[in-house]
C-alpha cells in the first residue's frame, strides 16, 4: 500500500508543476575548453553603478584573456549600443590582440549576438592587408596599426606581432585557420609556445580542482530522446508564470518531449506554438522528469473550481440507458458524462441514486434516452 501511494504520489501531474524541489541543482560542472592561445578567447563582463566622471562614464567594460588572464578596463556608458561596443573593442583590444574566436559572458546571449554580429561586420570591412583605407576621413581609426603590426617586416624577417607574442595576431580574414601559421623565430616561438603549455597544464588542473569541488553540491541527471519532461517557468525567458500570481502559480509547465540532446548537460524540446518565442534548447537544470504518461494526465486547466474553493462534479448529460431485471423490479441504469470529463469517462448510475443525489436531474433533462 505504502509503494502504490508513494508511485501515485510521484506520478501527480499537479504536484509536478507546483511543487518545489528540495535536491542539489542537477548537471556536473563543463568547465570551458582551455584555450589554444593568448587573447583567441575572451570573457566580458561590466561594472556599473559607479560614480560618474567627469566624461560622464559610469561603468566599466571588463574583458579578459581566459588564457592569461591578462585584462583590459574600459570605462564605458550605461547608454551605449552593440554597435559603440564593437567600435571600442578594435580600437582598444582588436589593435593590440586581434580579433577573438569565442566570447563567453554573464550578461546575456542577446547582448553576446549582438556584439559579435556587429564585431564581426566592422572588422571584416575594415582590415585590409594592404593597408588601405577606405574612406579619407577614418584615418584615426586604429585598423591601420593592427594591419602594420601584423604584417611581415623584412628586417625583423617576422611580423612585429610574431616578436612582441610569438604568433600573429588573428583577423578576419582567416577565420578558418585556426592554429595554421607561418612562426618565425624559432627560439622566441619555442619560449611562448612552452610557456603556454604551463600555463595549459596550470588552467586544466585548476578547472579540474573547481569541477570536483562544484560537482560535490549537483546530482547527475540524464534524459533520453523522446522522454517528456517539465520546463521550469523562468522570467529570465520571457515565461511570466502564464499568466498566474501569487504563491500558488506553477513552477514548472509542461510536459514537453525532448527531441534532440545537445551536449552533456542540454536539452531540445519540443515546444508548443505559444512559447514560439523562447528558445527551445534548455539546461538539465531547468526541466524535470515526467513520470507518467502525457496522454494519461488530466487537463487541470478545464476544471472549475467554485468561489468558495469547492470543486464539485455533477452530471449534465446522459449517453445511454438501459435496464436490468431482478427477481422483484426492473433497475433502470443511465450512462452518465459529469463536468469536467468527456464521453470516455462516463459511468453507469442507478436511477434511485441519480434522484436522491441530484433531484430534478432525470425530470428536466432534455436527453432522448429519458
Amino acid at each position: 500500500m505504502k509503494r502504490e501511494i508513494a508511485k501515485y504520489v510521484s506520478e501527480c501531474d499537479v504536484c509536478k508543476r507546483v511543487k518545489a524541489d528540495h535536491l542539489k541543482p542537477a548537471g556536473m560542472l563543463q568547465p570551458l575548453a582551455v584555450p589554444s592561445w593568448k587573447w583567441e578567447d575572451i570573457h566580458m563582463d561590466f561594472i556599473v553603478g559607479l560614480p560618474r566622471t567627469q566624461k560622464g562614464y559610469d561603468s566599466i567594460w571588463v574583458i579578459i584573456d581566459r588564457l592569461t588572464k591578462s585584462a583590459h578596463f574600459i570605462p564605458v556608458k550605461v547608454i551605449y549600443h552593440a554597435n559603440t561596443y564593437a567600435e571600442l573593442y578594435i580600437a582598444r583590444i582588436v589593435s593590440l590582440h586581434g580579433v577573438p574566436r569565442s566570447i563567453t559572458s554573464d550578461r546575456g546571449s542577446l547582448f553576446v549576438s549582438r556584439f559579435g554580429n556587429k564585431l564581426a561586420n566592422r572588422s571584416w570591412h575594415h582590415f585590409d592587408p594592404q593597408l588601405r583605407i577606405p574612406s579619407a576621413n577614418q584615418w584615426p581609426n586604429r585598423e591601420a596599426e593592427f594591419a602594420y603590426n601584423n604584417s611581415y617586416q623584412k628586417s625583423l624577417e617576422m611580423a612585429p606581432f610574431e616578436a612582441l607574442y610569438g604568433r600573429r595576431c588573428r583577423t578576419p580574414l582567416n577565420w578558418s585557420e585556426l592554429g595554421e601559421r607561418i612562426i618565425f623565430g624559432p627560439d622566441l616561438v619555442t619560449q611562448a609556445e612552452e610557456q603556454v603549455k604551463l600555463i595549459h597544464s596550470n588552467l586544466k588542473r585548476a578547472q579540474s580542482r573547481q569541477k570536483s569541488y562544484s560537482d560535490k553540491r549537483r546530482r547527475p541527471l540524464v534524459f533520453e530522446i523522446d522522454d517528456h519532461v517539465y520546463l521550469r517557468v523562468s522570467p529570465m525567458k520571457g515565461v511570466h508564470r502564464f499568466g498566474v500570481k501569487g504563491k500558488l502559480a506553477p513552477r514548472y509547465v509542461g510536459p514537453f518531449k525532448i527531441t534532440e540532446k545537445c551536449g552533456p548537460v542540454a536539452y531540445r524540446l519540443q515546444l508548443p506554438p505559444y512559447l514560439v518565442a523562447v528558445h527551445d534548447v534548455f539546461h538539465v537544470s531547468q526541466l524535470k522528469k515526467c513520470l507518467r504518461v502525457p496522454e494519461e494526465a488530466v487537463d487541470t486547466s478545464q476544471i472549475q473550481i467554485e468561489p468558495d474553493l469547492i470543486y464539485e462534479e455533477h452530471p449534465i448529460k446522459i449517453l445511454d440507458q438501459k435496464q436490468r431485471a431482478t427477481r422483484r423490479k426492473a433497475i433502470n441504469f443511465y450512462k452518465v458524462q459529469r463536468s469536467n470529463h468527456s464521453e470516455e469517462e462516463a459511468t453507469w448510475e442507478q436511477e434511485e441514486y441519480l434522484q436522491t443525489k441530484y433531484p430534478g436531474f432525470l425530470s428536466t433533462t432534455t436527453n432522448e434516452y429519458v
